[in-house]
């Protein structure tokens, strides 16, 4: 899906391995991982609601490289700052800092859960980690999801754990649910720790079912465009919008027998009632009814081989994103309304929970100079500088790469 631009994942995982030896020392076994980002296409803040999304992993991502120690010492350090931090395995911190340091404590915590028969016990060691990557942090491209994946695979790796795919997925999720404290729902590690190459992941959140769609990368690019507005996802505005969608629910299921979530909400029966919520939290409940059947109507586009018609529901997407959840800026609206007008374009809308980060956009192979043309001269107009605009490669998952780390 379009062409990756970040340079060959070799060349810069070695990269971060010489990093690694400058900011930890020499020495042998080191292992190198990769872990994808996520841009999702449809089903915007369904997940947490039971609804469906339809995300795809990209090929940018976190490094994360590891080296086993001698003793229970673990050093954490990013090369995204001159911070690191050190602990030992059985004296891990129980409240979390506010740092990025809380992602991978977080991750830690969980799959020492996970590490419980004798075995593992045994060959569980400290451990030097540096993380990087090639991947914005605060986009809305999930670096969270990546990262937390990334480093359960790492830890079950190291420690030989042999734990499923699925165990490490949901460890990660748990990390940032009770440690970090963000009420994210399962799209973000199930998009990164299920991702397939040149498709798009079809996940039912109220029952975890997935399915893969396929979309053409000779046909269609993805393109991500970052406004370069960061936000702090864990900083009561996401939160803020999962208490008002349980709120919505709370109120509507009373009418609805049988229904356990938001996804299962009727639209007859929101009508009827819609007068007895909070006008804020009734508009959140607009969108979520009516983002399910927009997210269904997608899926059946792409099924039919009508790529269009998944551009129309994805603007649609953006609309009640920015009118009814409220959760967009100018910024990103200005990056839809020109993708929107563009040749070639078949949709666009902001992707990750919003306040800023990216829009994303499909569009039709050989329109991707002209897209980043009209989206740059648009945006620096307005905004007085310009989006990065890239165009991505799908992946196939977290995983770890052999190499000659150790000659680097």
């Amino acid at each position: 899906m379009g062409h990756g631009s970040a340079r060959d994942l070799s060349t810069d995982l070695a990269l971060h391995s010489r990093a690694f030896r400058e900011r930890l020392g020499p020495g042998a076994g080191l292992r190198l991982f990769f872990s994808p980002g996520r841009v999702n296409l449809m089903g915007a803040h369904l997940d947490y609601n039971g609804g469906p999304v339809m995300p795809t992993a990209i090929d940018r991502g976190t490094f994360i490289a590891a080296r086993p120690r001698s003793d229970q010492r673990m050093v954490l350090a990013s090369t995204l700052d001159g911070q690191r931090l050190e602990f030992d395995l059985g004296h891990i911190a129980t409240e979390r800092s506010g740092r990025w340091f809380d992602y991978p404590i977080g991750v830690l915590i969980e799959v020492l859960e996970l590490a419980t028969d004798a075995r593992a016990g045994q060959s569980r060691c400290g451990l030097e980690i540096l993380f990087g990557g090639n991947l914005p942090v605060g986009a809305g491209l999930s670096s969270s999801a990546s990262i937390c994946v990334g480093l359960a695979l790492c830890l079950d790796q190291c420690w030989n754990l042999e734990r499923s795919r699925m165990e490490l997925v949901h460890a990660a999720l748990r990390a940032e649910r009770k440690f970090v404290g963000v009420q994210c729902g399962i799209m973000d590690p199930y998009a990164v720790g299920f991702a397939r190459e040149n498709c798009l992941l079809w996940l039912d959140c109220k029952d975890a079912s997935l399915d893969y769609l396929p979309l053409d990368a000779q046909r269609f690019s993805i393109a991500v465009a970052d406004t370069g507005v960061r936000r702090a996802l864990a900083q009561g505005a996401f939160n803020l919008r999962v208490r008002q969608c349980e709120e919505a629910f709370a109120g509507l299921r009373r009418h609805q027998e049988g229904a356990t979530c938001m996804r299962d909400i009727r639209l007859d029966v929101f009508e009827a009632h819609r007068h007895e919520l909070d006008p804020v939290v009734a508009r959140r409940a607009d969108h979520v009814i009516h983002e399910v059947a927009r997210t269904f109507a997608a899926r059946d586009a792409l099924m039919r081989n009508d790529p269009a018609g998944l551009g129309v529901e994805m603007v649609r997407a953006h609309e009640s994103l920015r009118d009814l959840f409220e959760v967009s800026v100018p910024e990103l609206d200005q990056l839809v309304a020109s993708a929107s007008v563009c040749d070639g374009v078949l949709g666009a809308r902001l992707t990750g929970a919003g306040f800023g980060g990216c829009a994303v956009v499909l569009l039709r192979k050989g329109a991707e100079a002209e897209l980043a043309r009209r989206l740059e001269e648009d945006f620096s107009r307005r905004f007085g500088a310009a989006p990065a605009v890239d165009f991505f490669g799908g992946d196939s998952g977290p995983r770890e790469l052999t190499g000659a780390w150790d000659g680097v």
